[in-house]
């Protein structure tokens, strides 16, 4: 694909993953910085390109893609040459999207709630069921490692892997060493070295 991406970012927020997955991912991007604080993606002219008014928010050859998993999902598939992604006829591609969605549907709902001790469902009606049981389905996922897909380190890994580093940074998670050593795992990743430095950087200027 051509076209050089631009991402509308905000730090520390869940646009860092997207940072991460560009980093990942190696193609140029221009980074156009919100200030959240100042009400930025409030704004007419940020509200022109996502009408939620939210970070993360990406433009690619004339399209806009939201949604964190969303983002990471469209560009391992749109650079392949990333090795982020397994491809449609690959058996990996099916547990490979499954955690993709898992995310967003399972495990930042359970550990939101979780957080905000909002008081549980009806369990059949939750779409993660309960916090220990979403929380389990990943621990399960990554105790034999390295990644979410066995040796492979995938897109899943930049996506999922930022929540539970996020949630063992604000106590969200429990501090299981199965969740410690991935999270220290990813820590050592270029990328996400990289991706944090800018953060850091931004974070910095303010």
């Amino acid at each position: 694909m051509s076209g050089k991406i631009i991402l509308h970012h905000a730090a520390p927020s869940r646009s860092s993953t997207v940072l991460f997955m560009l980093e990942e991912v190696g193609v140029p991007y221009d980074l156009r910085v919100l200030d959240l604080q100042a009400g930025d993606q409030l704004k007419p002219a940020f509200l022109a390109i996502n009408p939620m008014g939210k970070v993360p928010t990406i433009e690619h050859d004339g399209v806009v893609i939201t949604e964190v998993g969303a983002i990471c999902t469209y560009l391992a598939d749109a650079f392949p040459a990333a090795g982020l992604a397994p491809p449609v006829n690959d058996p990996m591609r099916g547990p490979y999207l499954r955690w993709m969605f898992f995310q967003g549907n399972c495990l930042e709902p359970a550990i939101v709630d979780h957080a905000l001790k909002r008081e549980p469902g009806n369990r059949a009606m939750m779409p993660y069921g309960d916090y220990e049981t979403a929380v389990g389905a990943v621990e399960k996922a990554i105790e034999k490692g390295p990644w979410f897909l066995g040796d492979r380190y995938s897109a899943a890994d930049v996506y999922v892997g930022s929540a539970i580093a996020w949630g063992l940074q604000f106590k969200l998670l429990p501090e299981r060493d199965t969740f410690k050593r991935y999270a220290a795992r990813l820590a050592e990743r270029p990328a996400r070295q990289r991706a944090v430095a800018i953060d850091e950087k931004i974070t910095a200027s303010k």
